[in-house]
């Protein structure tokens, strides 16, 4: 709940179109929650999001878009050990599923 705080605060202050929010949910299911939350609004309707269409960036860490746009050092010392573990085609797919419904900035 305070992470949803956060992002609409920041949404207020900045404005939607200027930010991105990267999440890093290591199960598909958890990470497309989190997308749904930041575009389309909260869907358990329990935090501050609940009923707020942001319509955010969004992407997860393992993500191509994200992954080209580091240090391939850091990445790989930060995120690269987790890449082996995951599902990470599910991931991708259900997070630029979310983004491509929901998102009102995409590229």
């Amino acid at each position: 709940m305070e992470n949803q705080k956060r992002v609409k605060d920041l949404t207020e202050k900045y404005g939607a179109e200027n930010m991105i929010v990267l999440i890093g949910g290591a199960e598909a299911e958890a990470a497309g929650l989190a997308a749904e939350t930041v575009t389309a609004g909260d869907p358990t309707f329990a935090g501050p999001l609940a009923g707020v269409q942001l319509g955010l960036r969004v992407y997860h860490a393992v993500e191509p878009e994200f992954k080209e746009s580091v240090n391939p050092d850091v990445y790989d010392e930060q995120i690269g050990m987790m890449e082996m573990v995951l599902d990470v085609d599910e991931i991708v797919e259900e997070v630029k599923g979310i983004r491509e419904e929901y998102g009102k900035f995409n590229d």
